[in-house]
């Protein structure tokens, strides 16, 4: 392979700057600027480049096989200043045999290597972008390879299974002496109720990632664009006295205590002859079905709207400040309510959040269903007059392909092309 280097921090002024080398000369290149320090020993070196002195930096080298990527890695602490990190990145582009590295070009050698399997790149991508705590937790779940982890229990199922099924077919003319179809159903059934546990958690797993979505929806003129404004401490939509205001779904992302929620403001549910406020309303009521939770904002609990509230959903009573207390009314113009209400809409999410699986994204879950599907038509086989172990045998192994795709094994190059194009150039 080629010998990479990128500025592996963020680029502007800065306290401290990474430069970063992987590949067979990256101890040599840093052999040209001192001498090398003892391996995964951080150790201060004046960097020297032909009669000038580019830096004073912390300098560490890793060997082969004890570093991210798996390779020669060395690492230049630079000061964090533009200056310094420009001209030590202009001599390393000077030298013949090395070259800058491409978007998630050292991570990409990390699994081309085996220092980690696809999800786990995945979930270092999550960890960087992660915003709020439940983003970071799940991310690095999923880096540690709690999902390799668990494929791999899975898999080794599948092997005990088609090991059985593929033994009886050896005794094909013959009495098979033990009937190995008990064992085999048991296994399967295992495996699909575990890939179902999984699947009811992906979605969830999937909002942690992305976002749980908050609907505020009521009537017109009762106060959600004031209660949105309010909770987003900003003026995000625009409020009036005038009845329908809001016309279309306004998004805000927030970090409601560590977890990430995008609150909509809805159109006012009523019936319209207007054609566009007709347009809006339609648009409130899809979103808010879409939505995880939402907030009815009412003058009365009884009120009845186009929507019937759903089991967790929270149903509060709007302007406060215009009533006498009143347990679970809220104002978004005094702020009366709005702790409240924000720790219900927390609560309520924590506990959709607590049946979170492993499995955050659409690939991992096509890949469970094909799997599922796989084992059911092999369950199917098990139980006819016409068993055919062959054909269970082949199910089993589409099963088993199916999971290795989820790890990187099998059919995913157009994937990592796709993944790594989103890592910044240092990763």
């Amino acid at each position: 392979m080629d010998t990479i280097f990128a500025l592996a921090s963020a680029r502007g002024k800065a306290g401290i700057a990474v430069v970063r080398l992987s590949g067979p000369l990256a101890h040599e290149a840093v052999a040209q600027f001192c001498e090398l320090p003892l391996p995964r020993v951080a150790s201060l070196r004046k960097l020297m480049w032909q009669t000038q002195v580019l830096d004073q930096a912390v300098v560490v080298i890793f060997e082969p096989g004890a570093s991210f990527t798996g390779e020669a890695v060395a690492e230049l602490h630079l000061h964090g200043s533009t200056a310094v990190v420009s001209a030590v990145l202009s001599v390393l582009s000077g030298f013949k045999d090395l070259r800058a590295a491409e978007p998630g070009e050292f991570t990409r050698r990390a699994l081309e290597n085996g220092r980690l399997d696809l999800t786990q790149v995945e979930g270092l991508a999550d960890l960087i972008d992660s915003e709020t705590e439940s983003q970071r937790k799940q991310a690095l779940r999923v880096l540690s390879g709690a999902i390799g982890s668990k494929i791999e229990g899975w898999r080794k199922d599948m092997v005990r299974a088609a090991a059985l099924i593929e033994a009886t077919i050896d005794f094909v003319d013959e009495d098979v002496p033990v009937d190995v179809r008990p064992e085999v159903r048991s296994l399967i059934e295992k495996l699909l109720s575990e890939l179902q546990y999984e699947l009811a958690g992906c979605t969830v797993a999937e909002r942690i990632r992305d976002g749980f979505e908050v609907a505020i929806i009521g009537k017109p003129n009762i106060g959600k664009s004031t209660l949105l404004n309010a909770l987003a401490r900003r003026d995000v939509a625009i409020t009036s006295t005038v009845a329908g205001t809001t016309r279309d779904v306004i998004e805000v992302r927030m970090d409601l205590n560590g977890m990430a929620v995008t609150l909509l403001d809805t159109a006012g549910l009523q019936q319209s002859s207007d054609v566009v406020e007709k347009i809006g309303i339609e648009k409130a009521i899809h979103r808010a079905q879409l939505a995880d939770l939402r907030v009815f904002l009412v003058d009365d609990p009884r009120e009845v709207l186009l929507i019937a509230p759903k089991t967790n959903d929270i149903i509060v009573i709007g302007k406060a400040d215009l009533l006498a207390a009143t347990h679970g009314a809220v104002s978004g113009v005094t702020g009366e309510g709005l702790t409240w209400l924000v720790s219900e809409i927390t609560n309520r999410l924590a506990l959709k959040a607590a049946s979170a699986g492993i499995f955050i994204r659409d690939r991992h879950k096509h890949a469970m269903l094909k799997a599922k599907a796989a084992l059911e038509s092999a369950r199917s086989g098990l139980d006819l007059d016409t068993h055919a172990p062959e054909l269970v045998a082949a199910d089993l192994h589409s099963a088993a392909g199916a999971l290795a795709v989820i790890m990187g094994r099998l059919n995913v190059e157009d994937l990592l092309d796709e993944i790594f194009k989103s890592f910044c150039i240092g990763k």
